[in-house]
């Protein structure tokens, strides 16, 4: 009996147990005032609408943010070079002299100075490729000639020596091309080709198509080892006669604009290949908004896009009275340092933050300019004038141009003589500074 009975008991306790650990919720009846239900409405309506604030604020945080993205993708920015850099000091070198003899004697002589460069034409003034060039993108090559036989003997020979190699482009002359794709020539409004006083035609810089055929062949200069791509005549011809050239596509780009795209485009396609990029340009566009836009240069924009910028800074080039020079070409030393801080300044004011700019090396005058009135004769003291004014100005790179590459190497120093030169001045620069 007493068993039944315990059973019970504990039954009645789980039971208990049970109905304590989920308790039926306590419903009040409360009768909530007019007022209180309008405050109540006021408190949800005002949660609401912060929460709709505080999503449209995420909302158009997230908004600015796309926005500020998408301008940064719109803003053009070079591509980087992973390759070690070389203080070039160096000379043209034509065509016919590179497929020459000649050759030969110049880079004997070479070896004990301190040269340690050559520019090599490769698409030379008459729009020829001067070796038997193969394209990467198998695309046709036009004007190919045997000028230099064996190229790739030559580069491999260069760079046994130590020599840095830049392959001279001519851009945007190109006589040769006039007849084979007319289609991409400055015309006149009649149809027929313009003919600068030289009887060379010149491509229309608008013509996108020419783009990607002259990128093909830096591509492929590349790709047979030269360690640079200069391009020369990157610029609208500015001869007698070009009023008559009809460009309809100027009306929603400028000259200016369109040389600088291009100068993009190429730097892309080059940077891709991992190979130095370098334009040669008018020494007169720095600080000059006539010349710059005449030819289509201009010189900050070019230089935040390539690896090198080499302005033609010839003291024969310039007229009476630049840089308070009665006769530039008279002065070389004084002339090329003016020249240079002009070329300083202009960038310095363009320059923004960490944004790249290019190396300057400037091409130096390798000549005597006998067709002017006042002129003096260049020989080694002119020579090392125009170097020493690179250097006093503050850059460290210089390339001298001889049209038919006759140099007379007792003018440059060996390397242990260039360098002490190169280091005095540096230390001379570093005094002033400290004044």
């Amino acid at each position: 009996m007493k068993k039944y009975i315990s059973f019970f008991l504990l039954l009645f306790f789980l039971t208990s147990l049970s109905s304590c650990k989920n308790p039926e919720p306590v419903q009040y009846n409360v009768n909530k005032t007019p007022e209180l239900q309008q405050y109540e409405s006021e408190l949800q309506a005002e949660s609401a609408y912060a929460e709709s604030m505080a999503q449209e604020s995420l909302l158009a945080k997230e908004k600015a943010e796309e926005e500020e993205k998408a301008k940064e993708a719109l803003i053009w920015k070079k591509k980087t070079i992973n390759k070690d850099r070389v203080k070039v000091k160096g000379i043209y070198i034509t065509d016919l002299t590179a497929g020459s003899p000649k050759m030969d004697t110049i880079l004997s002589k070479i070896k004990d100075t301190e040269l340690n460069a050559l520019v090599i034409d490769i698409k030379n003034d008459n729009g020829q490729i001067v070796y038997q060039m193969h394209s990467k993108n198998n695309q046709e090559i036009y004007n190919a000639t045997n000028i230099v036989k064996d190229m790739p003997a030559l580069i491999e020979r260069c760079h046994a020596q130590g020599l840095y190699l830049i392959a001279r482009l001519v851009c945007f002359r190109d006589p040769a091309m006039g007849e084979l794709r007319p289609e991409w020539m400055n015309q006149k409004a009649d149809g027929s080709l313009f003919k600068d006083n030289s009887g060379m035609s010149w491509i229309n810089p608008y013509k996108k198509e020419y783009w990607d055929y002259i990128a093909g062949i830096a591509e492929s200069c590349a790709e047979d080892g030269f360690d640079e791509v200069q391009l020369d005549y990157v610029r609208f011809c500015t001869e007698k006669g070009m009023k008559e050239v009809q460009y309809p596509e100027e009306s929603d780009v400028s000259k200016t604009q369109i040389i600088t795209e291009f100068v993009r485009y190429m730097s892309d396609r080059l940077s891709d290949n991992q190979v130095f990029f370098s334009t040669d340009v008018f020494g007169t566009i720095i600080g000059s908004y006539v010349d710059s836009t005449a030819v289509g240069q201009d010189y900050s924009e070019m230089a935040a896009a390539v690896d090198y910028m080499c302005p033609m800074i010839y003291p024969s080039h310039y007229g009476a009275g630049n840089f308070g020079i009665d006769y530039p070409d008279t002065q070389p030393y004084q002339t090329i340092y003016s020249a240079l801080k002009s070329s300083q300044k202009e960038l310095s004011l363009a320059k923004t933050g960490d944004a790249f700019q290019a190396t300057v090396r400037p091409w130096l005058q390798g000549f005597t300019a006998s067709y002017l009135q006042h002129y003096i004769s260049y020989g080694k003291e002119e020579f090392r004038g125009q170097i020493q004014g690179v250097y006093d100005s503050g850059y460290e790179e210089w390339l001298f141009w001889n049209a038919g590459s006759n140099y007379d190497f007792s003018y440059f120093y060996t390397k242990e003589e260039g360098a002490a030169v190169e280091q005095a001045a540096a230390e001379k620069r570093k005094g002033n500074d400290g004044q």
